[in-house]
């Protein structure tokens, strides 16, 4: 997976989403804050919706905030939740959030947690084989068979 360094308006994108977490943190009802930054340089914020039967990811909140304003073009995306010293920390998003990206932001650059370092990586790199309807695709999936046994 290719990875690239941070630049400024990543920094700027992360002390934006960490103003939020710390802001609203609750550790029964929002517990993760994810923000956005598209192509026009606007940041949209958005927080984990959390209760006892459902969970809505913050990244979904931030996406849906970008979308609601019409300014939608996603150029790069951060999730943080706080570490056990309460340090505001870059999360992986889950996989319902990485088919999100794939719907909204394909082309979006998202920090993620490499090993402990902060880095960016293509929003498709992170599901490289997402779901699709068969119209999506430009290709005919074939019957599955069996390799030939060699003896």
């Amino acid at each position: 997976m290719h990875v690239n360094e941070l630049d400024s308006s990543d920094i700027e994108l992360f002390e934006s989403v960490k103003s939020l977490l710390l802001a609203r943190h609750d550790a029964e009802k929002h517990v993760v804050a994810a923000g956005v930054r598209t192509s026009t340089g606007q940041i949209h914020l958005g927080l984990h919706l959390g209760s006892r039967r459902i969970n809505v990811c913050a990244e979904s909140s931030a996406i849906a905030n970008a979308v609601m304003s019409g300014d939608d073009q996603i150029a790069t995306m951060v999730a943080l939740c706080l570490d056990d010293e309460g340090r505001a920390i870059v999360t992986n998003p889950c996989g319902v959030c990485r088919e999100l990206m794939g719907a909204y932001c394909l082309e979006a650059e998202v920090m993620i947690d490499d090993h402990g370092a902060v880095r960016k990586v293509a929003s498709a790199a992170l599901m490289p084989q997402r779901w699709m309807f068969p119209h999506e695709n430009d290709w005919a999936v074939e019957e599955p068979h069996a390799a030939k046994e060699t003896n």
